[in-house]
């Protein structure tokens, strides 16, 4: 399996190589008031990626947000159900740090 996850990998590499090779001739983008950036094709494809992707999860970040935000509440009411009644805990507490059985969200 792991070689047929490096095999897809070394041609997914391959063939945006290729499309790098064969795109290296310049083009430009006109912006407002005449301005042009001239570069090599595969530049401003990789520049239009990059862009997408900052766009992509900027939009998404503040959801990210109130999901961990909710997660945190749901598992803060969870530990406080949890609790035991008794006022003198029979056995010594653990800091949170140390408890392998806590997963933090």
């Amino acid at each position: 399996m792991r070689s047929l996850v490096w095999l897809v990998r070394a041609a997914l590499f391959f063939t945006l190589f290729a499309f790098a090779l064969n795109n290296q001739h310049e083009a430009g983008i006109r912006w407002f008031f005449s301005h042009e950036w001239r570069a090599p094709m595969v530049f401003i494809v990789l520049a239009a990626f990059t862009l997408g992707v900052v766009v992509g999860g900027l939009a998404m970040a503040p959801s990210w947000w109130r999901h961990r935000r909710v997660a945190r509440q749901h598992q803060a009411l969870r530990e406080d159900a949890a609790m035991p009644t008794s006022p003198a805990p029979t056995e010594p507490l653990t800091p949170i740090e140390s408890d392998p059985t806590r997963h933090g969200v």
